[in-house]
């Protein structure tokens, strides 16, 4: 039997300005009503499909953050205001930023929304009309088909397509929120039967191999240039995963088996923190199985099972993905017809099960679970409905969850020594190693250090507000330790300077302290 494991990872940056509450982009809330939800819901139709989902902690507390409405998105709050209340400079804002989304997947489906982009290129004057057409058809076009089509008001709005008033708009803004409210519960109630497995990322997605220690970066590539000021917080790693395993304890009433690595990075030194925090199993990209093991070719008799590997703390299975047709789903088939692409997809596994014949193996698909369906027709609805349909109906492939298959399949080949390495080549030079992703680290590296100096100072004031900055402070530098900034620098991607900047930033004014002269500009 061909045993086949789906894990989608949902992640969003820390887009929330801990200090005034604000997103500076509203993609938590786009992606909530388009990329979540939907993606456990199509699984009711399909009984005998088993995934696992992995969600990340910091993207959960976003997603809570609107639904209380704690959060404050400039986007959203244009979106409701009425289009007489608008002033000139927030109806420039609409114009420039409401058309966010991919334009020949989306825009091109929806002829009121194209005419309103091609009146935007052409340079033609907005009417009060074309105004409250583009608050509504910007944030309806975000919400996933399914939600377009089963929910009466959201369907009104597909089928009237212009001329709407106040009050449908603010109909199709509830409901988007209301989306969002049963995106955990969803999950649980889908973990609940057993249909899937929920997994935890670190809490706010950094690599915990370089907070460990940035020197780390060396045993995945010896040429990477490390930043002038180390970086080694071993404290960190361990807080950033015990505090996704709180959450995830608070959310869904137990402790999570599974964990993905931010970045899938892994190393030796963090795997103690690993199984300590009661995780059973991780995944990874197959480079670091092959380097683990000094392989210089390729090895699917290798990849297509699961590993153990042993520390005093225990021990921790180990997954590695087929990077190959991970890639396929997430990069290759949005540009076929759905049924083809599901097709070609049980192909390769009929032939991985024809050369395993008489042998169970398990194949790991492990991919971006939300970014990857803005580019297929119909919101990669077409092709999932065309592949779980064949899966469902295979009598030689079962779709399981990760947990169920080393429930039933225990590993049985040790891995000695675990390289490090990330997703990205099996090393971490899309996180470190150029000039403006290591004077990131050394600004972080500083700004640290300033947390400890705080804390060891801490006796002679205030217990009480010391406390409670100390608190906020850790969070704040949890955040700012995020994979996401470093990913960006180097590629002229202004706007994630500007969000590690500004997390810096606040991390100082928490312990009332100036911010340095360096982050006031660009790194």
């Amino acid at each position: 039997m061909l045993y086949l494991s789906f894990i989608f990872h949902m992640h969003q940056p820390y887009y929330e300005n801990l200090l005034t509450h604000e997103a500076s982009m509203p993609w938590v809330r786009l992606h909530g009503s388009k990329d979540y939800l939907d993606m456990v819901l199509i699984l009711e139709k399909y009984p005998r499909i088993h995934q696992t989902f992995n969600l990340v902690p910091s993207l959960i507390e976003q997603i809570e953050d609107y639904c209380s409405s704690t959060i404050k998105d400039r986007f959203l709050e244009l979106s409701y205001k009425k289009v007489s209340d608008l002033s000139a400079q927030e109806k420039d804002f609409i114009k420039n930023n409401f058309f966010m989304i991919n334009k020949e997947r989306v825009i091109l489906l929806h002829p009121r929304y194209h005419d309103l982009f091609l009146k935007k290129e052409s340079g033609a004057q907005f009417t009060d009309r074309d105004y409250l057409d583009l608050q509504v058809w910007f944030n309806l076009a975000w919400i996933d088909p399914i939600f377009r089509e089963s929910i009466p008001e959201l369907k009104a709005a597909v089928s009237k397509a212009r001329f709407f008033t106040e009050e449908e708009k603010r109909r199709v803004l509830d409901k988007q929120i209301e989306i969002l409210k049963e995106i955990i519960p969803g999950y649980k109630k889908f973990s609940d039967s057993g249909q899937i497995e929920v997994t935890i990322s670190p809490y706010y997605h950094p690599i915990l191999p370089l907070l460990y220690n940035t020197r780390i970066a060396k045993e995945a590539n010896i040429k990477t240039s490390l930043p002038k000021q180390n970086f080694s917080y071993p404290q960190d790693t361990a807080a950033q995963i015990n505090d996704a395993v709180r959450l995830y304890q608070d959310k869904f009433g137990s402790k999570p088996k599974g964990m993905w690595p931010s970045e899938e990075g892994v190393s030796n030194q963090i795997i103690p923190f690993i199984i300590k925090a009661g995780i059973n199993w991780i995944v990874t990209d197959e480079a670091i199985l092959f380097k683990s093991l000094k392989k210089k070719k390729r090895d699917t008799r290798l990849l297509y099972q699961p590993h153990y590997f042993k520390r005093r703390e225990g021990t921790l299975n180990i997954l590695f993905r087929d990077r190959a047709l991970s890639d396929m789903l997430g990069f290759v088939y949005y540009n076929w017809n759905g049924a083809q692409a599901a097709e070609d997809f049980m192909k390769h596994l009929e032939e991985i099960n024809r050369v395993f014949s008489g042998e169970d193996a398990l194949v790991v698909i492990a991919m971006d679970g939300e970014n990857a369906w803005e580019y297929y027709p119909n919101d990669g609805h077409d092709f999932l409905n065309a592949l779980y349909t064949r899966l469902s109906d295979s009598k030689t492939i079962k779709a399981v969850t990760v947990s169920e298959y080393l429930n039933s399949h225990p590993p049985k080949r040790q891995i000695k020594h675990l390289a490090a390495g990330s997703w990205i080549y099996g090393e971490f030079a899309k996180w470190i190693g150029s000039h403006y992703k290591n004077k990131a680290w050394e600004c972080l590296a500083k700004a640290r250090g300033e947390l400890e100096n705080f804390e060891a100072q801490a006796a002679s004031r205030n217990p009480q507000v010391t406390s409670e900055k100390l608190k906020l402070a850790y969070k704040q530098m949890y955040i700012a330790e995020g994979s996401d900034w470093f990913w960006w620098y180097g590629d002229d991607h202004g706007y994630f300077d500007g969000l590690f900047r500004m997390h810096l930033s606040n991390f100082y004014k928490i312990l009332d302290m100036e911010p340095p002269e360096y982050l006031k500009s660009p790194l």
